[in-house]
């Protein structure tokens, strides 16, 4: 990438659902061919996102928990503290690959983090995400507008994982949702996971460097 094209790693803490999407939606909406790529670092409240095809039938009992429909792909997940999500923020025509190829790598870099941490984790061609002996630990999901993506994926750290069963994961009715905390002997710190997810993202789109910052960004 050109120096203008450096990307930046913008940590956003804990923040609810709703303005995270619309601050990225904006965001590849005012982006043109100059502007950075970045990957956005957050922790969500406890809320239900249905994607553009989502089927109502797959909310079994959200109960208290809101449900947001949004227009990424996919079906309905769950986020809530003690989960990672990643927003890839990527002009993929400008990296030269397409969205395939952007899940893949998505992927990749879910599993090469989880072995950093001994867990061993695989993709599946036909069910987007990570699994472990059968069982989900990290959700994708993407949009792409203008040859650049937004939304992204979550990794089930150390949270409440019971909402998971008051839906069909990603439409799976009985899909089994796991966390790195039972997976793992090592003492996880979310500040440490991102740091090595981010690692390894940037080393699989060829990105040696990156800025860091705080916050979402002003728009005009």
């Amino acid at each position: 990438m050109a120096e203008s094209q450096t990307l930046v790693i913008r940590d956003l803490g804990v923040l609810d659902y709703e303005p995270v999407w619309k601050a990225m939606s904006s965001f590849t909406d005012q982006r043109d061919a100059s502007s950075q790529d970045e990957i956005w670092l957050v922790q969500h409240p406890a809320v239900f996102t249905q994607g553009q095809a989502g089927k109502a039938e797959h909310l079994l009992m959200p109960g208290d928990i809101p449900v947001i429909q949004v227009d990424r792909g996919g079906q309905v997940t769950y986020h809530g503290l003690g989960q990672l999500v990643l927003y890839p923020l990527l002009d993929i025509r400008r990296l030269g690959f397409g969205v395939r190829e952007l899940v893949n790598r998505l992927e990749q870099c879910i599993v090469s983090t989880l072995a950093e941490y001994g867990i061993e984790a695989y993709p599946k061609p036909d069910a987007p995400g990570v699994y472990v002996n059968g069982a989900k630990i990290a959700s994708l999901g993407l949009r792409i507008r203008r040859g650049c993506s937004f939304h992204g994926l979550s990794i089930n750290v150390d949270m409440d994982m019971e909402p998971f069963q008051r839906i069909n994961p990603c439409g799976y009715a009985g899909l089994e949702m796991v966390q790195m905390l039972d997976l793992t002997t090592r003492t996880l710190l979310l500040s440490e996971l991102q740091d090595v997810l981010c690692s390894q993202l940037l080393g699989l789109l060829g990105q040696p460097t990156a800025s860091r910052c705080s916050g979402l960004p002003v728009t005009p």
